[in-house]
């Protein structure tokens, strides 16, 4: 297994331009992508940090979601994946690495856009795994649209109701099985601050996702259940080849390669940083020994493209002459 604490050149370390064409009709699929992500299958090493805990993860086949699986159940958590039907042969080899520490990895298939779905897909979590602590919500929608011209209400309503619509959904039905400690992790996007234009529609939806987190921490804090979020850059997953047009993919994949600091980052889903780190900083934080320990950290959203926190809603920003002054968080 790779050593991630090896010292390494990050600019050399992935595969570099230029690539062979690499379009995919969606949702797209990890096996079929060139070159292949990382989601830590053959570096990743757990250490009990999640043991006996149980996760439901949507996205969970491919992507961020695959990442976050294979280092949930590393790290001794019980999983449950969502994916569409379409998405099985990621999904099956997602949870080949997902439970590879032994724990319990199960697969159900379903399309987050029916509400239907959402509240059987908790019901069944709870039926296979005898309950659910942690409730990560991944899966979503990016179509690209060139302009206004293009707009497409059909599309539009389909994006909102996996991206958006399917966080209520979820929350609701696994809110009576969420006990304190629980955790509700949320996707946000850097396109939800930084929106471009041909993703607009998305944007719209990645700009909801972080205001859910900020006003569900404050409705659930006083149940002791955490709602935080990540709103990652771009990354390598099956949404880019099968959502980004070829030349503007050639383009993107390209730029973050070369950049020093950034190269390989668009190869690289998660180490501890993002969703997966989210949750295992706190679990360290403020649980030891089972007892509550420090004070219940809720609504902020982490963007993991040059680590800034967004505060969160029951905190003012901090002036422009103030700002420069605010201790950062020294721990991992």
């Amino acid at each position: 297994m790779t050593d991630l604490y090896e010292p390494t050149n990050v600019a050399t370390k992935y595969p570099q331009p230029p690539f062979p064409p690499r379009k995919q009709e969606g949702p797209g699929s990890f096996l079929e992508m060139d070159p292949k992500p990382d989601h830590g299958e053959d570096s990743y090493k757990g250490s009990g940090r999640l043991a006996g805990r149980r996760a439901l993860i949507t996205g969970g086949d491919s992507g961020i979601g695959r990442a976050v699986a294979i280092a949930f159940g590393r790290e001794g958590a019980d999983l449950v994946l969502n994916y569409l039907p379409e998405e099985q042969a990621d999904a099956e080899d997602t949870a080949k690495y997902a439970g590879d520490s032994g724990n319990r990895v199960e697969l159900i298939p379903g399309d987050l856009a029916d509400e239907a779905f959402n509240a059987s897909l908790v019901a069944q979590t709870v039926e296979k795994l005898g309950g659910i602590d942690l409730l990560i919500m991944i899966g979503g929608r990016m179509p690209t649209v060139s302009g206004i011209e293009d707009f497409d209400t059909a599309t539009f309503d389909n994006v909102v109701r996996v991206n958006l619509h399917s966080l209520f959904w979820l929350t609701k039905a696994a809110k009576p099985h969420l006990g304190a400690g629980s955790s509700i992790i949320a996707t946000s996007s850097i396109q939800g601050f930084q929106p471009s234009p041909t993703l607009v529609e998305y944007a719209v939806t990645k700009a909801g996702i972080a205001n859910f987190v900020r006003g569900m921490a404050q409705q659930l804090a006083e149940e002791g259940i955490r709602v935080n979020g990540v709103a990652p850059g771009p990354f390598w997953t099956p949404l880019q080849p099968a959502s980004v047009p070829e030349e503007k993919l050639e383009l993107r994949l390209g730029s973050h390669l070369r950049s020093p600091g950034t190269a390989g980052r668009a190869l690289q889903h998660l180490r501890l940083p993002g969703v997966a780190g989210l949750e295992l900083h706190e679990r360290r934080d403020h649980r030891r020994d089972g007892r509550h320990t420090g004070p219940l950290r809720r609504g902020p959203t982490l963007w993991r493209r040059g680590g800034i926190r967004l505060m969160p809603a029951s905190a003012a920003p901090p002036s422009s002459s103030a700002r420069a002054r605010v201790p950062v968080d020294p721990r991992p």
